[in-house]
């Protein structure tokens, strides 16, 4: 399995595949979670704080996938599955398709030409999604067995998603614990987020 950018949302029909606007790649969001997820395995101390540094490096696909491998080695076994169950999921698409009497034969075979030209970007997004929410998860059990109180990012788009997406996954569950997510400006008008869990 690979990890690697593929791009937004494609939205596939007979007359031809587009993008959607605002639906990002989990890819962008994973980059940022495994430098979150490397940044707070530590031993604090009395410190429960941890702020992201803007000059923390780019991490390549590679070292990603070996992050991620570390915190759960059974996960490539996870996007092998997915894969197969999405290669499954859009032959089902296809077949639905051409059992349709509302499009001609021509339309259909432009629909399921799509649907196959598009096939591995599709599988390749579902994995890295997979990749993602696990990566959010061990940031979670990482929280919870280090009692982090706060986490604090530069206040961009991608730093806030990654931000909400910790959010929900602490809310969640029997063991849910309380955060509040909000922004921060100080004296030089620089704006941060900041994550306050158990608060």
């Amino acid at each position: 399995m690979t990890i690697k950018y593929m791009g937004p949302r494609p939205m596939i029909s007979h007359h031809g595949i587009e993008f959607k606007d605002g639906k990002e790649d989990k890819y962008v969001y994973l980059m940022i979670g495994i430098q979150i997820l490397k940044a707070i395995d530590k031993d604090y101390g009395e410190n429960k704080t941890y702020s992201y540094d803007l000059s923390t490096k780019r991490i390549s696909d590679d070292e990603m996938l070996r992050v991620m491998q570390k915190y759960e080695p059974t996960l490539e076994k996870l996007a092998i599955e997915e894969n197969q169950n999405y290669k499954s999921k859009i032959q089902k698409e296809i077949q639905n398709i051409k059992e349709r009497n509302n499009l001609k034969e021509a339309e259909k075979e432009a629909w399921t030409n799509n649907l196959e030209i598009m096939k591995d970007y599709r599988i390749q997004r579902a994995i890295n999604k997979i990749y993602y929410m696990h990566c959010v998860k061990s940031i979670k059990e990482i929280i919870k067995r280090e009692n982090i109180k706060e986490i604090d990012t530069p206040f961009y788009e991608k730093y806030w998603h990654v931000l909400q997406t910790i959010q929900g996954s602490l809310e969640e569950g029997r063991s849910s614990l309380r955060t509040n997510l909000k922004v921060v400006t100080d004296g030089d008008n620089k704006m941060t987020a900041k994550l306050f869990i158990g608060v």
